[in-house]
């Protein structure tokens, strides 16, 4: 039988840092009438992963209906709105730091569009973006299950970041000099590549491609029923989507300085397993 995520009422700063994931009580996030005809497929341009809205506006991955893409804007951004708010509210210290990211729908069952390991999410993993690096910045997300058919999202958790990050974290090469300017001159990345981003990206890539390790997983699944939302540091909690389909999510980025219990954050672990600074 699937565990269920853990609750907690004391100090949930605290506990998103160094546990990882909240499960908020309830249903605290409820699409109205008039938004529940967006939940198909039919609103996806068919190539994207995910629509989404950005951080300053404008729809990506929608089909090209310009009404369809302003009530997708719409749910989109009071998504935003409310998770912004829910960030706020459990952990206020955050309030000042927080950058918003990309919100999105994802339409798609989970299996669809996994054309490769590195790309396949039932694959345990930690977030780690190639193109947009973080420089440290932690990586918060908001999600919640708004499928319509009854359907669980089922997730495999692993809380054990500094297992994950001792398997690989030697065979992980160094970036080159002058590597992190090149890839932003080319606009490979939208930032400079730190010595952690270099890291962080390995780890993913390195996690998704061992088939031994994927194939004996460490962690338990949880199931998130329909109406459940959960908050998750993903580039801390080891993570893969199982299965599911139709979901909201919201991205935020925090700075180290903003946390409450930095020493638990994948920076600092892994500069004590490395020996080196890494931000």
């Amino acid at each position: 039988m699937d565990s269920q995520p853990r609750t907690t009422a004391n100090d949930p700063a605290i506990t998103l840092e160094t546990e990882g994931l909240i499960l908020l009580p309830g249903q605290p996030f409820v699409l109205t009438e008039a938004e529940r005809d967006l939940v198909s497929p039919r609103f996806s341009d068919g190539r994207a992963k995910n629509i989404s809205l950005g951080p300053t506006g404008g729809v990506r991955g929608a089909a090209p209906d310009p009404e369809g893409r302003r009530r997708l804007a719409d749910l989109m951004s009071r998504y935003r709105t409310w998770a912004e708010e829910t960030v706020r509210d459990l952990a206020p210290g955050y309030g000042p730091h927080l950058e918003r990211g990309r919100t999105s729908l994802r339409t798609r069952e989970v299996a669809e569009g996994a054309e490769s390991k590195r790309r396949d999410d039932r694959r345990l993993h930690v977030d780690a973006f190639a193109s947009q690096p973080t420089g440290g910045r932690r990586i918060l997300r908001v999600f919640t299950n708004i499928n319509p058919e009854g359907v669980d999202r089922v997730w495999r958790v692993s809380r054990d970041f500094e297992g994950y990050a001792r398997r690989w974290a030697d065979r992980i090469r160094a970036p080159f000099p002058a590597e992190a300017w090149l890839l932003r001159t080319l606009r490979i990345t939208r930032a400079s590549r730190t010595r952690y981003d270099a890291l962080m990206l390995g780890l993913h890539d390195a996690a998704k491609l061992d088939d031994a390790y994927q194939a004996a997983p460490p962690g338990e699944e949880m199931a998130f029923p329909p109406g459940a939302s959960w908050v998750v540091y993903t580039d801390k909690v080891v993570h893969a989507a199982l299965r599911g389909r139709y979901m909201l999510e919201q991205t935020f980025y925090l700075p180290l300085e903003a946390m409450a219990c930095p020493a638990a954050s994948p920076a600092r672990i892994l500069e004590r397993i490395t020996g080196h600074t890494l931000v």
